[in-house]
């Protein structure tokens, strides 16, 4: 799940995902398929079908009965089911882990300082999953609770236009030296427009030297920003791509830097592709794995358990994401009956869905691969609709 807290946050909480115990996930629409996949009724009763059938009773013989068995003649034993990465994902353990080496690269009319600020740590491409986000530097405070919910690599791409690359430095020194959980496990990202650089630009070495005091006022509450004052658009879906491109990991979650996510999601998720796939069904080209997102109320603290959030979604402190304001972004197909099914502490699917009406409108977040489309760079955040097309695509390689 995920939520809104951070130093000067108290507003809206969002949720992200089903939360801890057990995420809602789903194999959505705009996962490629072959042309023999069951439909989602007939996927979905495969999927929960893990019995096996009875072999047919055999004609009673009292004269075999009698004749000892023949080794030799034993039925071999059965061959077990492939688990979903050896159906899915053949590839996940030979996937290669990149250095995250510091490279300045031009994408379009924006300069990418990738890896500028490095992760203390970082996991083999086949064990983690990277959480992939963006942001300003005045959103930089949700990255505290993201990573000490995620505890895992998060792949971060700051816009920092003009003066505003000044004060992201500020603020990425102070969260990495006042937060050890920021400096672990948060690679940063830096772009800015061609025409709107930085007068500087220092080495990463310089800013990893310094040490700011937690007691001062954090940088990100700046309440002058060169974006601001020069009236730019937000880049989002450069962002993202970015954030994604980076991802040093086989499987990658593409978030947004207000959405926290479940507790003990990585460990869960890769342990579910190491489960034998109870589906019958052939393995599709692409699947991906959908979280649905949920708000919680200010001042609220985000749920830490499924049960939890499912009281709070009956008391109405918790709500679908955007409920409100674009119902049809975030309506998750089976959402009732995840709410009503018994939960264990693990990541399962739940249900098989399909993007098309009345979800059709749908814009989920979701577990991928770098297989999936990237976003249309063409939207901006004051635009809104900035995942449709990325999503249409998907479904249109269906």
């Amino acid at each position: 799940m995920q939520v809104m807290v951070g130093w000067r946050r108290s507003a809206l909480v969002r949720g992200s995902f089903v939360l801890n115990v057990v995420f809602a996930l789903y194999v959505a629409v705009h996962v490629v398929a072959p042309p023999r996949l069951l439909a989602p009724r007939a996927a979905l009763t495969l999927l929960h079908d893990n019995l096996t059938a009875s072999p047919e009773p055999a004609d009673y013989s009292a004269e075999g009965d009698l004749t000892p068995d023949d080794p030799s003649e034993s039925p071999a034993p059965p061959t077990p089911a492939p688990t979903l990465q050896e159906k899915v994902y053949p590839d996940l353990h030979t996937c290669h882990t990149p250095t995250l080496t510091a490279r300045p690269a031009l994408h379009g009319n924006h300069w990418v300082l990738y890896n500028y600020v490095p992760a203390d740590t970082q996991p083999a491409c086949n064990e983690s999953v990277t959480y992939t986000t963006h942001a300003d530097f005045t959103f930089l405070d949700n990255v505290v609770p993201l990573v000490e919910r995620w505890r895992g690599p998060v792949s971060a791409a700051v816009f920092a236009p003009g003066g505003d690359f000044n004060s992201t430095l500020r603020t990425v020194a102070f969260l990495r030296t006042c937060r050890p959980m920021v400096a672990k496990h948060v690679t940063f990202h830096l772009f800015f427009p061609s025409d709107h650089m930085p007068t500087h630009v220092p080495p990463t070495a310089h800013l990893l030297a310094q040490r700011p005091s937690c007691s001062a006022p954090p940088p990100f509450l700046a309440a002058h920003t060169y974006k601001r004052a020069h009236n730019l658009t937000y880049p989002v879906n450069i962002a993202r791509n970015i954030a994604r491109r980076a991802a040093a990991t086989y499987f990658v979650l593409a978030s947004d830097v207000e959405l926290y996510p479940s507790l003990n999601f990585i460990p869960f998720f890769m342990d579910m592709m190491g489960r034998q796939d109870a589906s019958r069904a052939p393995a599709p080209t692409r699947r991906v794995y959908v979280l649905p997102i949920f708000e919680v109320k200010s001042g609220l603290r985000p749920p830490a358990t499924r049960a939890a959030l499912v009281r709070m979604l009956k008391r109405g402190s918790a709500i679908p994401f955007h409920k409100f304001v674009c119902p049809q972004c975030h309506k998750v197909p089976g959402m009732k009956e995840w709410a009503e099914s018994n939960a264990t502490d693990s990541v399962n699917v739940v249900m098989v869905a399909k993007r098309h009406p009345p979800y059709h409108h749908w814009e989920p977040i979701y577990v991928g691969t770098h297989l999936e489309p990237l976003y249309d760079e063409r939207l901006t955040w004051e635009g809104r609709s900035d995942k449709m097309t990325q999503v249409s695509l998907n479904t249109r390689l269906l």
